[in-house]
């Protein structure tokens, strides 16, 4: 009896495995799941552990053992989509930015959204000249410390709060009195509700870029919004389609294509290459969401989209889920008392550390601070992305983005600016790996002049050790090589994929004549007495065939076997 009871709990121990979620304030919860549970059961779990209703703009990230990202689909089993073994670990993102999301219902999701926002600005995603910079950085130390205190908040008390990957003592100032004068009196919840309202206003809201290149092997960075499909390139904004612009969406190994019609019927077609055909197929699939999410007005309108036109080739994918109108209106409905929230700004947060927990992190030495001052007093430039997307740089004050939507909407029309310098990212979209050990980790901040919350965010999504730092220089490089590989296909590859292309065509073409005949030969030499094929027997365009056509080729071919066989029997 003993010895049953133990191997029935190794059974059961074999069909559980623990995940550990991430959550936006660095905290984590871990929980036991069933071996066969899918992605919504561990989603509703965190949801519920959070007390969250609106929850469709939300999703969990995993990296596989290729380093590469991918959002956890709700429709399938957790272990059959990630490839590594338990115990797994996750990260809870913002997966659709809502188009206003001071506009949310609840207290606790404009909460959520504003820690990832928050997480953005921090690590580059979210750019913006220094005033909005400042403004937001107060209403972030509102929130998180309230109104300013002479006692408890010395000089230079916005100093020990990174806000930003490089940010210079002048801005810092700037942050301090912004806090000290203008936001007096204000609740963490009326700070956050004003930060959501001003970062909405950013053209870079909402971007989480894919590094990719385009024909002639320039580098682009390719993203979707809220409001559209987005291409950056050099020090601009190449492309803007407005998802109802945008007709298909589809990619072929690494090379990936927008349709698109524009205004006066004029058709559009956009080609880039993707470091890998898994990065290409995983920003196929993050584009075929967010237009289904933002363009549909129904759930029900939504069908299953091939990557390819042939039925034999590619991949099938259909976004399952609420439309950004359908959650709007059902948020409408919530009725409850709000939520007890717990804010984190007091406690310890790898992504923006709290005032209370030892000076900023500076990104370079104080000795070099005042050459950094110089070029980056009249915006945030030189800003590192984090594991999570690829940054954009700030533009000067008098070539920045619209500030509203019809100012976006004008923008679209044109070419937009998006930076005086080129749009460079120091290292891909793909993650980094981080090392537990803190002497490591601060050798390599200082050779690759990296915020340590950078690298604790590429932790907080792989969870894998990390080799040694590596400069910046290298990063750049090293990312501009994965971000495209060749300037552009090389003949010979460009021959391999015609000839692989007619060779699978061919094979199709064979299976479908060889299936044919079988089925000729069923209807014409067999005594199946099946209706359907009684029934084709009987038509007289079948009568016709087998005996003006199908009987003399029968004969035909009997003959020559004959005649064959009569010449391998006298040799």
């Amino acid at each position: 009896m003993l010895s049953r009871f133990k191997s029935g709990s190794i059974r059961n121990l074999e069909r559980e495995y623990s995940c550990t979620v991430r959550l936006l304030d660095d905290t984590e919860y871990t929980c036991t799941i069933q071996r066969d549970a899918k992605g919504s059961y561990l989603f509703d779990i965190i949801c519920h552990h959070l007390n969250l209703l609106e929850k469709d703009y939300f999703g969990i990230r995993y990296v596989d053992p290729d380093k590469q990202r991918h959002w956890l689909e709700c429709s399938k089993s957790i272990a059959k989509q990630i490839k590594s073994q338990p115990p797994f670990t996750m990260c809870l993102r913002v997966k659709f930015y809502p188009p206003e999301p001071a506009a949310l219902k609840e207290e606790i999701t404009r909460y959520l959204v504003f820690m990832q926002i928050k997480r953005d600005l921090y690590h580059g995603r979210l750019l913006c000249k220094t005033s909005d910079a400042a403004m937001l950085a107060a209403h972030i130390l509102q929130a998180e410390i309230g109104n300013y205190d002479p006692g408890k908040h010395p000089e230079g008390y916005s100093s020990k709060f990174q806000f930003f990957p490089k940010h210079s003592e002048k801005l810092e100032r700037r942050i301090a009195d912004l806090h000290k004068t203008e936001l007096i009196g204000q609740l963490p919840e009326t700070s956050e509700r004003n930060f959501l309202q001003k970062a909405q206003m950013l053209e870079t809201y909402g971007v989480d870029p894919h590094p990719c290149k385009d024909v002639s092997g320039n580098p682009a960075f390719l993203a979707f919004t809220p409001f559209g499909f987005v291409v950056l390139q050099g020090n601009k904004r190449l492309h803007f389609l407005k998802w109802h612009e945008v007709t298909k969406l589809k990619f072929e190994g690494k090379t990936f294509h927008v349709y698109a019609n524009q205004k006066e019927d004029q058709k559009i077609i956009l080609t880039y290459f993707a470091p890998t055909p898994e990065a290409c197929k995983h920003l196929w699939k993050c584009g075929v969401e967010n237009q289904a999410f933002y363009k549909l007005d129904k759930s029900s309108q939504v069908r299953t989209v091939s990557s390819s036109n042939l039925f034999f080739k590619g991949s099938r994918f259909r976004f399952s889920g609420r439309v950004a109108k359908e959650v709007m209106e059902q948020s409408a409905k919530i009725k409850r008392e709000p939520p007890e929230i717990h804010r984190a700004g007091l406690v310890p947060s790898r992504s923006c550390p709290s005032i209370t927990h030892g000076p900023r992190l500076t990104s370079v030495p104080r000795t070099r601070r005042r050459a950094v001052h110089i070029s980056i007093m009249e915006g945030l430039e030189s800003l590192r992305d984090s594991a999570h997307s690829t940054p954009v740089r700030s533009v000067s004050h008098g070539d920045f983005m619209p500030r509203s939507r019809s100012q976006a909407t004008d923008a679209s029309e044109r070419t937009a600016v998006i930076s005086d310098e080129a749009y460079s990212p120091s290292d891909s979209v793909l993650p980094t790996s981080v090392s537990e050990h803190s002497a490591e980790l601060s050798t390599s901040r200082q050779n690759n002049g990296a915020p340590c919350s950078i690298e604790e965010e590429k932790e907080s999504e792989a969870g894998t050790p990390r080799g040694d730092g590596r400069d910046l220089g290298a990063e750049g490089k090293s990312a501009q090589e994965g971000a495209g590989g060749d300037s552009t296909l090389s003949e010979v590859e460009q021959v391999n994929k015609f000839v692989l292309s007619v060779l699978r065509l061919l094979l199709v073409t064979i299976g479908l004549l060889f299936v044919l005949l079988l089925l000729l030969i069923i209807l014409t030499e067999s005594d199946l007495d099946i209706a359907f094929l009684r029934d084709i027997r009987q038509t007289p365009e079948f009568e016709q065939f087998h005996f003006e056509y199908f009987c003399p080729l029968r004969r035909w071919f009997a003959c020559k076997l004959r005649w064959v066989g009569g010449l391998l029997i006298n040799k």
